[in-house]
């Protein structure tokens, strides 16, 4: 089976975790399990880049974090998005457009 370079989808996992926490509020495990889903097993999210990711976004105040209240098994710690994430988000997507645009320029080679 393929699948992607690391190296592609570094540059972009804060943008990736804060689309899926744009869809709703989420725990680090559920975060790594849904990019594994969407990608159908082409990409996955190691743990260690994820609580990178979770760490970065959220001394830059792009998520909060908070405890569950699970009443089985342990505790999770869940993230939401803030408003300045979503401003982050939005600023990212229009960025991956923009770049998806000019790589193609480049590689089809056409003036």
């Amino acid at each position: 089976m393929k699948s992607i370079s690391k190296d592609i989808i570094r540059g972009n996992t804060e943008m990736i975790v804060l689309s899926i926490l744009n869809q709703g509020d989420s725990y680090g495990y559920q975060v790594s399990k849904t990019v594994q889903e969407l990608t159908e097993g082409e990409y996955i999210l190691n743990e260690a880049t994820l609580y990178t990711v979770f760490r970065r976004l959220e001394k830059n105040n792009a998520i909060q974090s908070y405890w569950g209240d699970e009443t089985k098994g342990s505790r999770r710690k869940y993230y939401k998005i803030t408003e300045s994430g979503i401003d982050q988000l939005d600023a990212n997507l229009i960025e991956w457009d923009y770049s998806k645009k000019i790589i193609d320029k480049i590689i089809k080679g056409k003036i």
